[in-house]
């Protein structure tokens, strides 16, 4: 638990609020939220003897349910926090271990849970992420800060940003309680979030061609989807141990969907995000008006806001929630971390995924700056890195919001998203290689097809949703039982030597390669692409068929389950996926 009275104690000590002034730093970090705070946290751990402070616009102590996105994690955030940055107890104590993302795809008027298809798990996923309070989580992060001699000033505003080339500092003067300070810095990093300051003062801000709005609120309850539907059949494979309502749950139509996130405090976060080509923002961009949409569009979610709507904490708006920057590191010694500098969809929860990336990246600029080494190299390989990483990420999202209301497409694209991630993203940051050069000149070849994959499956599902009318459909897809699924996420957890590691990038391209075609082939549509077909003996077969089968009504009969154990196995080996 956080120890209170002292973190107040420490927050308005002397040391700063006064004997800050005119001082010197290695680094001044401007924003105090998550992006922030793990970025000095992270500097603390590769640089033990920098000088750090944050300079942070709000209050601390902040509320608990503080009003921010960013409350569910998936495995490269989750790893990054709890494994990375040593937080795992607090995660696992004060925070709500999540049972992987679920999905609920309309059907009729939407009135009952138990009739609409599902896609989850009936287990937690083998690699654990979270379900965050923010608040909480900030405020514990903040106390982690000043135990580790990061100087933490709160309720300032920043006056004056003085970004310097070569040798010279970066001076930055802010105000705190009607008394400006100034201070030196050699690096300066950008966690502002949305306000962006370093963006707007060098003019880097670039427009965002994904134009999807949002809008979400607080509620101070438990929403709990297990209670929509007192079914029997429904919810026999849920015990009290594996709740649906600990999941990341998502209610899908066409060209929107609704996320609902438990958090520890007891209050729930419940958020719209659609294309605005289908719903506008006008639909939903007041209190009264979001509630009124929510009972349209998903009667039973309406029904559990509207009868406690007295306990909405807080809403908020936001048109083109996605937002891109010119560039995000410097040679003049300054770099931009978090929503500052990029933000693209909150559908699969990547945001702290990409906190994660940004702080890898300057952490690393900045210990070998201060170690006397030339990041000339490294500058704009690190910018193009974080580019091509953003870049695979908006494939996913990017004129695709349409396909969310299509039985028969989406849930094939849910997992292939999935395994793309976990096979690219995952696999290198997990495995703390992201910032090594080398990495990406010896697995170009694996990199550049696994990009041509996903782009090119990306197109090939439009044009089969294009082809294939939608149908709506009942059932169940329970993500536990597919053993490639289940084998390659707890594979994210092996620790790797630099052999393994190549092996099993490259067993990664074998069994994409051999998922892409079963998708083709099932699809019926011809694809040109501009590799061969390969058949690979190590890749498991028919990945998808419980994805396949079980909508279109066909009978399917899982692996017996010696037979799943011994393939979950074998995915959890080197040489497999």
């Amino acid at each position: 638990m956080i120890r209170w009275k002292k973190f107040v104690e420490l927050l308005s000590s002397p040391r700063l609020m006064a004997d800050s002034k005119s001082q010197h730093y290695d680094v001044i970090i401007l924003g105090g939220g998550l992006a922030g705070m793990t970025c000095a946290l992270h500097c603390r751990k590769q640089i033990p003897e920098a000088k750090i402070t944050i300079i942070e616009k709000a209050v601390h102590p902040v509320p608990e349910a503080t009003h921010k996105v960013g409350e569910s994690s998936v495995e490269v955030g989750a790893h990054y926090l709890g494994e990375f940055l040593g937080f795992r107890d607090h995660l696992e104590n004060e925070q709500i271990p999540k049972m992987g993302l679920r999905l609920f795809f309309d059907r009729g008027d939407n009135a009952k849970i138990e009739e609409r298809l599902e896609v989850g798990g009936t287990q937690f996923p083998p690699h654990q992420s979270y379900q965050f309070d923010r608040g909480r989580f900030e405020n514990f992060l903040a106390e982690q800060c000043i135990d580790q001699n990061i100087d933490f000033v709160s309720s300032a505003r920043i006056n004056e940003i003085e970004v310097n080339k070569r040798k010279v500092d970066h001076r930055i003067r802010y105000e705190k309680e009607g008394e400006e300070t100034e201070l030196t810095s050699r690096w300066v990093v950008d966690a502002s979030g949305r306000p962006g300051l370093l963006k707007r003062k060098l003019t880097l801000k670039k427009e965002s061609d994904h134009k999807n709005n949002s809008a979400w609120i607080r509620i101070g309850k438990r929403v709990k989807v297990d209670d929509w539907s007192n079914d029997a059949e429904w919810g026999k494979n849920f015990s009290e141990g594996h709740p649906r309502w600990q999941s990341t749950n998502h209610m899908l139509g066409e060209g929107y969907w609704i996320w609902i996130i438990p958090l520890s405090s007891g209050s729930t976060s419940i958020g719209i995000v659609a294309d605005p080509e289908k719903h506008p923002l006008s639909e939903f961009n007041s209190q009264e008006k979001f509630i009124a949409w929510i009972e349209k569009m998903q009667p039973q979610l309406g029904a559990d806001i509207r009868k406690d709507e007295f306990q909405i904490q807080d809403f908020r708006a936001i048109k083109r929630y996605a937002t891109e920057c010119k560039e995000l590191f410097s040679s003049d010694r300054w770099g931009i971390v978090g929503d500052a500098g990029f933000f693209i969809d909150p559908f699969y929860s990547p945001g702290n995924d990409f906190i994660a990336m940004a702080n890898f990246f300057v952490c690393e600029l900045i210990d070998r700056d201060l170690k006397g080494k030339s990041n000339l190299v490294r500058v704009p390989l690190y910018n193009k890195l974080f580019r091509l990483f953003y870049q695979g990420t908006g494939a996913i999202f990017k004129n695709n919001y349409h396909l969310f209301g299509h039985h028969q497409i989406m849930p094939v694209k849910i997992v292939w998203d999935w395994m793309v991630y976990w096979t690219i993203t995952g696999h290198i940051v997990i495995q703390e290689r992201l910032t090594d050069p080398k990495v990406y000149l010896r697995h170009m070849f694996h990199l550049k097809r696994l990009n041509d994959l996903n782009e090119l499956m990306q197109g090939h599902l439009r044009e089969w949703a294009k082809q294939s009318p939608p149908e709506q459909l009942g059932g169940t897809i329970d993500t536990s039982k597919m053993c490639f699924l289940m084998g390659a996420n707890r594979a994210l957890g092996d620790r790797l030597d630099d052999k393994q590691f190549a092996d099993r990038f490259a067993s990664n391209v074998r069994q994409m390669e051999t998922l892409f075609w079963e998708i083709v082939d099932h699809s019926g549509l011809k694809i040109k692409a501009p590799f061969r077909r390969r058949e690979h003996a190590d890749a498991t077969k028919g990945g998808f068929e419980m994805v396949f089968r079980i909508p279109s009504g066909e009978p399917y009969e899982m692996p017996m389950e010696d037979d799943m154990q011994d393939k979950a196995s074998m995915a959890e080996t080197p040489a497999m996926v």
